[in-house]
């Protein structure tokens, strides 16, 4: 079994002070970490690197804007399970899928699992046929209404995602 925590939206220190401590429990006992953007600060991002180690697949947000250097896009294969990694930015809902669309199908050959935020809300759901991940915000930044996260578990090839929040498993794929 392999455990992949995903997160995003962590806005440390213009929406929140640090990274919860269940949060990060849950990053330092992954086997992977994704962070689909808007660290909000080079500390936030050397937080969640070190509690992730090597094994760290991250994206620029529209708040990162300047201060890392990061792909906007991130494409990492785990367990034959490929992500593709995006925050996501538009201004409306409809332009949001949209974009995650596009960047999905320029980097999907075939199936694969699309990972986004900026909206601060959770989503396991479909776009255009690919499933799609947003985590929601690890820290509860606004707008979100409080502290979520995933993990994926991959197991011979079956992907179970969990949902969290507040440190209380909230949803299930099982």
């Amino acid at each position: 079994m392999t455990e992949i925590a995903i997160v995003s939206d962590t806005h440390i220190p213009s929406r929140a002070g640090r990274v919860p401590d269940w949060v990060a429990d849950r990053i330092q006992t992954a086997d992977h970490t994704i962070h689909a953007g808007d660290f909000d600060s080079p500390e936030a991002y050397e937080t969640i690197a070190d509690l992730a180690g090597e094994s760290f697949t991250a994206v620029t947000g529209n708040m990162d804007s300047g201060s890392l250097d990061l792909p906007k896009v991130a494409t990492v294969d785990i367990q034959g399970t490929t992500f593709v990694v995006t925050h996501g930015t538009a201004p409306t809902a409809e332009e949001y899928e949209e974009t995650i669309a596009e960047v999905v199908s320029e980097e999907l050959a075939g199936p694969g699992i699309a990972v986004a935020g900026h909206t601060h809300e959770v989503v396991d759901g479909d776009i255009e046929g690919i499933r799609f991940l947003n985590p929601g915000s690890a820290t509860g930044a606004s707008p979100a209404e409080r502290e979520t996260m995933m993990t994926v578990e991959i197991i011979e090839g079956e992907v179970d995602v969990r949902v969290f929040a507040e440190d209380e498993e909230i949803e299930s794929s099982d």
